[in-house]
């Protein structure tokens, strides 16, 4: 078994108190990562039983060490989140009590060199969640048309002009086959502008579009209210404005179509505290329903 990284759950007394964990229910942590929500909520369970599912086979395996204690509440998954619907039917679980997410990148996924979802150290252009299959992001680089990448840094939020330079300079380099070759053609041809590298946006958009990541999750939002019991709750943890507004839009529409109940009237943010303790934490939202 691996060496599981250090990992501190993001909102976990949050999470805890809106999925309001019930010592016999059956839960879905969609994102179990390194497995802190998982563990949390297997300690709250006795006949209950939680689904730890990942789409990335490395981080689940970590999760199996650090929840090991409680290995006979969960039920492990690999897959993406378009499958779930189909694998808890497999399971003789049709319905659950709740649901979470918490969207994004784990802290072993960005850690890890070989990985290649960050450039503060040099590893091949990879960048793929579940490295089983699919294209890598160097490979996504060279198929990949000048209007396109264009639309994808924008979406990313980068500036329509620095997205049309990006794109003429990856064009003019490919093929770029590690993570600090991108950076630094991202560095060469944008000013930086305080603190944050000019690549940043960039590799969060690579990502993003190589793991299909807002078709993944708009999935997720689908079967929502079709995976989830009358009574059950849908908890989700966002850390970019682009999937906050996803989830909030998809809640909101649940909630007109008579499909859930609000809970909370703003968005749920860490406390200053957790900040500090945990600065990973600092552009964490949360939303939380209950499904009728």
């Amino acid at each position: 078994m691996p060496e599981a990284p250090r990992h501190v759950p993001v909102l976990l007394e949050e999470v805890i108190h809106w999925l309001a964990v019930r010592p016999d229910g059956i839960y879905v942590d969609a994102t179990a990562g390194l497995g802190g929500h998982t563990a949390a909520i297997a300690q709250r369970l006795t006949t209950g039983l939680v689904i730890a599912n990942d789409c990335d086979a490395e981080s689940l395996e970590l999760a199996r060490g650090n929840t090991a204690p409680w290995a006979e509440r969960i039920r492990y998954r690999h897959g993406w989140f378009s499958g779930l619907p189909a694998a808890l039917a497999e399971m003789g679980l049709p319905k659950v009590d709740g649901l979470l997410a918490d969207l994004g990148a784990s802290f072993a996924q960005l850690t890890s060199g070989e990985r290649g979802f960050s450039f503060a150290a040099e590893g091949p252009l990879d960048m793929r969640m579940n490295r089983s299959g699919g294209l890598t992001a160097a490979e996504f680089l060279d198929r990949t048309t000048y209007q396109q990448l264009v639309r994808l840094f924008c979406a990313a939020g980068t500036e329509r002009r620095l997205s049309e330079r990006i794109a003429r300079a990856i064009l003019r380099a490919r093929p770029l086959r590690t993570t600090r070759q991108l950076a630094g053609l991202v560095e060469a041809v944008v000013p930086r502008r305080g603190r944050l590298h000019p690549a940043t946006k960039i590799f969060m958009a690579l990502r993003r579009a190589v793991n299909r990541e807002t078709e993944e999750l708009e999935a997720l939002l689908r079967a929502g209210p079709e995976i989830v019991r009358s009574g059950g709750r849908v908890v989700i943890i966002s850390f970019m404005s682009t999937e906050d507004r996803l989830v909030k839009r998809a809640f909101q529409r649940w909630i007109r179509e008579g499909r859930a109940v609000r809970l909370h009237k703003h968005v749920i943010r860490p406390s200053e505290q957790e900040v500090r303790a945990n600065p990973a934490a600092r552009s964490a939202r949360l939303r939380a329903v209950e499904i009728r």
